[in-house]
Order: structure tokens, then sequence, then C-alpha cells
């Protein structure tokens, strides 16, 4: 596979940059299109007005709908993380490392193009601003991947053991480019407040700039204003903050048409909203994935699910100066893998025959959305395991056909709602559809056994933070709650040593911002709008630690009131593993939750 380096050398990237610049010096306007790519997170196909949701209020997402062309049979992966990795590469999340959302399995492998590496090396300004999801260390970090500047929370989500300590979606501390900066305001406003800045900075040069919304992911966290109107109607606390969330996103995106307007640069810029899987809290389905209350636009399944609701999301695509647009509908099959080669023959950015990606432009379709389009299949699957299974969770779609786990065949024109499973009388359907699965996995699993090993000892991230998040071993503490109850479990990192030498290995139960004692308790956390309480921080009696990494494995006693232990080891250079211990009196043992590796 193609790595960033060797993308950049293969499509000439100071050729073009030279070419750009002399351009800039001609006219304020840039010469490309700029690009703005929106995608919220856990908000469905049926959470928007536009789509026929009765309660949810969506006026600036309806008016974006009314101007855009509108993928209606759009698919993505059933979760956060692997639709990420797809929209980013334009190829299968299977073959890129990222099949899960946590257990090191969420890291993008570091050979792989990103559209920021894309973009970056044609010349635009690149920047990020809400979730990334695809790793929190070198060299998976946004500012590794392709951009110039990233404002994120940790992790998959605000709360999440990466993120900054306590921080609640309320005046947070995020990290700008890599360095912890405390904000003012609600989450999604900081986001595109961001944006907005950059793009004011950058109005007389081509950006790139995504605008990756934690909302309305859970936990549902939003000033009661927002959450209040649906609750009055008779919504659960759940869903009133679920549907508050989404009502202040769509608050921004009037934010963001005005200020494109104020800056002239309204026409210019092609602008793309869509969503990373099917609803969070927008409908509660049985254990068969049928709706038993909320609103689902008719589809079987949620976020996770292998069924429609799973994966068909909302993708709307506007560019005023460009003839995209006017509510036209497009109702071929497109998934995220389409977007990456699609936004690259709209910006006239080459490809080169090394840049592999699955998906395919959709331009033809945008500009004609009745043209010839070829019957394609397209795979998606919920995997969430340390080792991808076959047929797990799948989907294998045509414009007509759903096969569901390799069994369950549903005409998705004619029973939308995917309730008459018609394999028994479509046997030659079937067989054709299992062998398009065949041909994917053949291909897609060839790097199954690899591990995306995070770096240590390299300049670009020294000191390194560990966090349980990425231990390969499942169930782990993924979020701050866990952390706070003390979760007994355990589980290894994969790193790759960068250099031979001594190494500074600091294990600790909180993190360093909290700098509480490793036996210390913690109080319960109240009183954030929208927040469920926190739990309280378990007390612990550890009196040991230990650490194994390669072939060395050390112990050492812990005092009471330490808030660290310290292990100082000389290491080889190579890829290897990496596992801590703490152990109670009371006969407990956990690993430690965040580990601090210092080259020294």
């Amino acid at each position: 596979m193609l790595n960033r380096r060797h993308f950049l050398k293969a499509i000439g990237a100071g050729s073009v940059m030279m070419t750009l610049v002399g351009e800039f010096s001609c006219r304020k306007t840039s010469p490309k299109p700029n690009v703005i790519l929106i995608v919220t997170d856990d908000q469905g196909y049926g959470d928007l007005g536009c789509h026929g949701n009765p309660i949810v209020r969506t006026p600036n997402m309806d008016m974006l709908h009314a101007e855009s062309v509108r993928l209606t049979n759009f698919h993505v992966g059933p979760t956060c993380a692997p639709t990420r990795a797809s929209l980013m590469t334009g190829r299968y999340c299977n073959r890129t490392g990222v099949w899960h959302t946590v257990m090191g399995r969420s890291l993008l492998r570091e050979d792989e193009v990103t559209m920021a590496d894309v973009f970056w090396s044609a010349g635009y300004q690149t920047a990020l601003f809400g979730k990334w999801h695809l790793g929190d260390n070198y060299p998976f970090r946004p500012q590794d991947r392709g951009f110039d500047e990233s404002l994120i929370h940790g992790g998959g989500g605000v709360t999440q053991t990466p993120d900054y300590w306590d921080n609640d979606y309320f005046d947070d501390t995020y990290f700008r480019n890599g360095q912890p900066v405390k904000v003012k305001g609600y989450c999604t406003d900081v986001w595109f407040d961001y944006a907005l800045k950059f793009i004011e900075k950058n109005a007389d040069k081509p950006f790139f700039c995504m605008i990756t919304t934690n909302a309305p992911h859970g936990p549902y966290h939003v000033a009661e204003k927002y959450s209040e109107p649906y609750a009055q109607q008779g919504l659960t606390a759940q869903r009133s903050r679920f549907y508050g969330m989404i009502t202040n996103i769509d608050e921004n995106l009037a934010r963001l048409d005005t200020h494109l307007k104020t800056l002239g640069l309204f026409d210019h810029t092609i602008t793309i909203f869509m969503t990373d899987n099917g609803t969070a809290a927008g409908a509660d389905v049985d254990a068969h994935g049928f709706v038993t209350d909320g609103y689902n636009a008719g589809m079987r399944g949620k976020k996770g699910s292998e069924y429609d609701g799973g994966h068909r999301v909302p993708c709307f695509i506007r560019w005023p100066s460009g003839g995209i647009g006017g509510g036209n509908d497009v109702t071929r099959l497109t998934a995220h893998i389409d977007i990456l080669p699609t936004l690259m023959d709209l910006c006239a950015i080459p490809r080169t025959p090394e840049h592999q990606m699955d998906g395919k432009s959709l331009v033809p379709l945008l500009t004609q959305p009745q043209a010839e389009w070829p019957e394609r299949f397209l795979v998606t699957d919920s995997q969430r395991i340390e080792h991808p299974e076959k047929w797990r969770k799948s989907a294998v779609m045509t414009d007509r056909w759903r096969l569901i786990n390799g069994s369950e065949l549903y005409d998705i024109q004619t029973d939308p709602g995917q309730v008459l499973d018609i394999a028994s009388e479509n046997e030659a359907i079937v067989r054709q559809l299992r062998a398009a699965y065949e041909s994917w996995w053949s291909d897609v699993s060839k790097r199954f056994h690899e591990y995306c090993h995070i770096r240590i000892g390299a300049e670009q991230e020294n000191p390194v933070r560990l966090t349980a998040h990425d231990w390969h071993h499942f169930p782990m503490p993924w979020n701050q709650a866990l952390i706070r109850q003390g979760h007994l479990s355990n589980g290894f990192w994969a790193v790759d040593i960068v250099r031979d030498g001594p190494y500074e290995f600091t294990l600790r139960r909180w993190p360093r911002e909290l700098n509480n004692g490793i036996n210390q308790g913690l109080q319960a956390k109240s009183g954030i709008p929208g927040i469920d309480d926190m739990p309280p921080g378990k007390v612990f009696n550890i009196f040991k630690g230990k650490i194994k990494i390669a072939d060395i494995e050390k112990e050492q006693a812990l005092k009471a009131d330490a808030r660290e232990l310290v292990f100082t080891l000389t290491l080889k250079k190579g890829k290897t593993t990496l596992k801590t211990w703490f152990f109670d009196a009371g006969g407990d043992t956990l690993g430690a939750y965040y580990v601090y590796v210092k080259k020294l």
C-alpha cells in the first residue's frame, strides 16, 4: 500500500504547489473549490425533519437537503470508527485495520493515504474539528495524517478514556494539534467556532475542512433549552436530549452558511453533510431489529445492525457554482468509500495507479442523477471483535438486494423494512451474492493478522500517553465512568520501540491531569445539564505493580499513597507488546489504565 510520503512523491506535490501559488497571486478566490465535510455522530437517516421525522426540528438540515443532490441509498459502516476509516481512505475499513471502535482496532494503518493527505498534496489548507477516532498516538493522530490544524476530543467520544479527564461537553479541554487547550462553550459550538475561524483565515486559499461533531453520540449532554421542548412533548429524557443535540447542530449549520455567504465563499464551496451510522437513540428496536418506538424512516435495525437501519444514512452534496444541487435525488447504491474519489474528481486532483481505492467517483450521478450506472456489489459489516469472523453481522448489497449474514435475503425495493426473508425462493440470487462476498472477503482479509503498533521513543511524540481504550482485550475500561468504578480487566498494547536505549514507564490508575493517588477514591460528579451522574471513584489497596515488554519483566512495591509507579528499562528497538499489572491486597488485579512512556 502507498504511504503518505510515497503518495506525495508520486503525484508531484511540489509542482502542484508551485502552480497553485502562481494562481493565488493573480486572484483572490481559489481556482479550486473549497470543501467542507460535515459528519455527525449516531444521527440516523430518520433523525431529520426532511426525512419525515414528525418531531425533531432541523430547519437548516432541511434547507441543505433542498439545495443539494441527495444520495438516498447511501451506506456506511454500522459504527463510528469503521465508517471514518472508509471515508478517509476510499477503501473498505476491514483492509485498513479498523473494524472496531476500541481495543487497538480503531487505529488507521499508517500506510493508508487519507483524504487529508490527498487535499494537502494538492495545495489545500486542511483542518479537522471534532471527532477523529482513528488513533490518539503517533503515527495515527490527525496531525500525522495530513491535517494542518486539528482540534479534537480523545477516543471515540467526550468522556471516553483517552479524552481529557472530566470533560463533559461544556467548557472542556481538547487537543489542538496534540496539545491540551481549554475552550469555552458547548462542544458542538466549539467545533464550529474553530471551523469558522479556519475558513476565514484561509478565505483566499483552497481549504478542506472537516467538522465531525461528537453529538448526538452519548452521553446525552445538552443545555435544557434544546432538550426541554422535546420533553414537553412527552419524549423520554434520553430522546429529548438526543434530539436537542441535533437541534443544536442544526443551528450551527445556519451559522456556517451565513459565514460562507459573508466571506463570498458560499457558491465556490462544496458542502457535504452525512452521518456515521444508524440512529442510536431516535428509535427503540426489539431483538430482531424491528422498531417498537420512535422514528426510523421505515427501516429495520439501528446503530450496530447489519440491517439497513444500521448503515443507510443521509448524504447531501451541494456545490452551487459547480451545478450540484437543486434537490435532486440519486437513488443508485452508493457508499462512504465513494466520497474521496468523487471529491478528487470534482477538485481535479490527479490519481495514481498506486493509490488504490474501493470506491467510485459519483460525478456522473451528481450531474445527471438518471445517468447510466453499472450494477455493483457493496459489503458492510459490524465486526467489533479482536479478529474478524467471516459473515459476522454482514450485508451484501445491490440496488435491489440485501443478503444478511450470508443467509437472509430481502428485496429492498419491495420490502424496504426487511420483513420478508425470501432466500429459499431465490437460491440463484443468494449464490451470486455469496460469491461476491467470498471474493470481497478474500481481498480485504489479507492483513487481518497484523496489529497497528503505537510508536514509543519517536521524536514526534515523547512522552507517549497510552490508555486502556487501546488494550487488545475485551471488555476494557473504554470510558471514564469505568475508570472511576475501578474496572477489573487487563490487556496489552501493540507497540513499536523506535530507538534502542533507556525508557521510563510511569504506571497510573488516574491520568496526570487529575493527579490522584493510585489507591485514592473520587467524589461522584453531578449537576451538568443533561448528564447522568458520574459514579464515585473506587478505593483500592494496591501494594505492587508489574510491567512486561518484549522479554523484560519487572515487579515493584507500591507505597499506599503513591500517585504513580515508575520503571526504567533499557529496550531494543522493534515491534512487541506491553502489559502492566496492579495487585490489590484483596486479591484483585487490573492493568494500569494510563501508562506514560518517555525515551530518556
